[in-house]
């Protein structure tokens, strides 16, 4: 009885600390969260005769991307000079000794009553103007209050990754333009971009121009789920980007300190390249490409064509992507096809390979010698450890963080990215509504309670981790808004993960900041996953015959709606209002649907508890 009292009191506690939070317009509500931050007294007072004071090229620089947001966002624009006048409140852009912020993408942030100091060197100046954007009030008018505190900031990791999958469903410019808006919005600093797959080739190679005439398009799509029997919508699909939209991504993306890191998959989800140039298989096809999702048999042939193939192909790619990484995948590569080729059994026994693993291991590090030619470094899937890691190889551990551990032991570099909590085509609940998703279950939770360091490796191997990425595969996902819906607000967790110290981290801390960033990203159109009420819990089993229920949404001033009945809740249902009590028979149960509306009417998904009495 004790413990029950205990945990309804803290919980109580955490209720009111949270509400006060998220009323508390002054809060320090940075995503992700400074490692050292200090509120002091006052507040700023912005308004259109604020100045901006920048000196030299990169601050101007800063200055115009903070005009083009307040404009976007405020409808104004404000004054640039080149000194500081101390009667007026002014934005100061200032590039410090580098012994002072000494590591990279670090920052500071001053604001006082009548100044807002910003200062890092390149990209960590522009860390520092996100972290004040983040400050700006939502719902306020002129003059915008600020308030005042002292921030000195620096990243936990260097790779601070994100990636979109648009093989399988194509995505246009503009929204990899905004993903990559939001990518700097929370500080990330790799955009992988995977651009070729079974169902779709999306970049434009000019030597091989049927990559895109035929590799770009399939005939059809799989409706839903439906492969036994198979049904497809039979409606034509296609898309690829140019070489000029590559450029212009990457160098949008460059602009927001955000590398690309191209995916060209090899040897296995080749489907549509080998449909284009058949041959490059190792069988004579007929081929097409892919209308289903999985793994499929036929992948490139180990022949000497093939190797001129793709070192032409990467030859274009790496001109296009200044980066030094280029991804060139190494996973779900069936070997049913190797074992069958003639081709492929007279390389093994020519290079003395004991199977084909080691035939794919002989086939990534050609691949690798070339891209370490023009200056690249390869990165794959954790399969390329199988057979035997190429040298200079960075592994990204996808398969739980076992691929990771054995790379960062062999003293390689490692991005950590398992299923288990950055794979954000999972679901996010085990609601019956959630959108079609590729299964499996992903909470909001469990992303932020990832860290990217394994306690089985030691302190120096723990070196070689470089940081997470949030993966975003599309087989499902077939508009922006249905990916924006996976994406957030998962992704500004991680955002968390790879930034800020562990002992600086608390979740029910970041629940609290987050309520802010969702009331921004439905300003800013954003879709994004209504979370669950603080509160709510899958399955309450309870000895009591009445139980009583604390809930508290996580976006500001919205509703929750509630039925008992089986049914399910809208915005015409009960109202739940400061707390609920249910009674129970013995044994009985039962199940509380509800659902969270915004201001604005954006609805949740049904959440379902269940309810159960059993007697002592």
């Amino acid at each position: 009885m004790f413990e029950r009292k205990l945990i309804a009191f803290l919980f109580v506690l955490f209720m009111f600390s949270f509400s006060a939070n998220a009323k508390d317009e002054s809060k320090i509500n940075i995503i992700p969260k400074p490692n050292s931050i200090k509120r002091t007294s006052g507040e700023f007072k912005l308004d259109y005769k604020t100045l901006i004071v920048a000196n030299d090229d990169t601050a101007r620089w800063m200055a115009d991307f903070l005009n083009d947001y307040l404009l976007k966002n405020y409808g104004f624009k404000l004054e640039v000079v080149n000194t500081l006048n101390e009667k007026k409140n002014s934005i100061v852009f200032v590039n410090p000794f580098i012994d002072v912020l000494p590591k990279e993408g670090s920052y500071r942030l001053n604001i006082t009553k009548k100044k807002i100091e910003i200062g890092g060197i390149n990209e960590g100046l522009f860390y520092g103007l996100q972290s004040f954007l983040q400050l700006l009030p939502i719902n306020q008018k002129v003059p915008y209050k600020i308030p005042c505190v002292e921030i000195t900031d620096a990243p936990r990791f260097r790779y601070r990754g994100l990636h979109l999958d648009v093989g399988r469903h194509f995505q246009p410019i503009e929204f990899v333009k905004k993903y990559l808006d939001m990518m700097a919005f929370y500080k990330m600093n790799f955009f992988h971009w995977h651009l070729t797959e079974d169902q779709g080739w999306r970049i434009e190679i000019k030597k091989y121009p049927k990559l895109t005439e035929i590799g770009s398009k399939r005939k059809e799509t799989v409706q839903g789920r439906q492969l036994k029997p198979y049904v497809g919508d039979g409606i034509p699909y296609e898309g690829y980007y140019t070489q000029e939209q590559i450029k212009e991504v990457v160098a949008y993306a460059k602009a927001r300190y955000i590398t690309v890191v191209p995916e060209i998959e090899m040897p296995g989800h080749s489907l549509a390249a080998i449909a284009a140039y058949p041959e490059f298989a190792c069988t004579p096809g007929p081929f097409e490409v892919a209308t289903t999702w999985g793994i499929f048999k036929d992948i490139y042939c180990p022949k000497e064509e093939t190797f001129k193939f793709l070192e032409d192909v990467l030859s274009e790619v790496v001109e296009l992507f200044p980066g030094h990484y280029i991804h060139i995948g190494g996973d779900e590569a069936p070997k049913d096809r190797w074992k069958e080729s003639q081709i492929a059994q007279d390389v093994i026994k020519r290079e003395g390979l004991k199977d084909e693993h080691e035939l794919q291991s002989y086939f990534i590090q050609r691949i690798e010698r070339f891209l370490n030619s023009k200056g690249k470094r390869l990165i794959g899937w954790d399969e390329i450890l199988e057979g035997g890691l190429a040298p200079n190889a960075t592994v990204m551990s996808w398969r739980g963080e076992k691929g990771g551990v054995e790379a960062a032991k062999q003293k390689h570099d490692v991005i950590m990215t398992p299923t288990t909590h950055l794979y954000f085509d999972y679901a996010q609940s085990k609601s019956k509504s959630e959108p079609i998703n590729i299964g499996g279950f992903l909470p909001l939770s469990q992303v932020y309670s990832y860290n990217p360091t394994p306690k089985d490796l030691t302190d120096e191997e723990k070196q070689y981790i470089l940081g997470s990425q949030g993966n975003v595969w599309t087989e499902y996902l077939k508009t922006p808004e249905a990916v924006e819906y996976m994406v957030f607000p998962r992704m500004i967790a991680l955002s968390e993960v790879v930034w800020t110290q562990v002992e600086n981290k608390s979740y029910d801390d970041f629940l609290s900041r987050l309520s802010s960033h969702l009331e921004r990203l439905e300003k800013q159109k954003t879709n994004f996953r209504i979370p669950e009420p603080v509160g709510w819990q899958e399955n309450l089993i309870t000895q009591e015959s009445e139980v009583k229920i604390q809930l508290l949404s996580v976006f500001p001033k919205s509703k929750i709606y509630y039925t008992l009945d089986g049914s399910t809740p809208s915005n015409q249902s009960s109202l739940y209002e400061k707390s609920l009590k249910v009674k129970l028979q013995t044994d009985e149960k039962k199940t509380l649907n509800l659902i969270v509306v915004t201001p604005n009417g954006k609805q949740s998904v049904m959440y379902a508890m269940a309810l159960q009495h059993r007697a002592q």
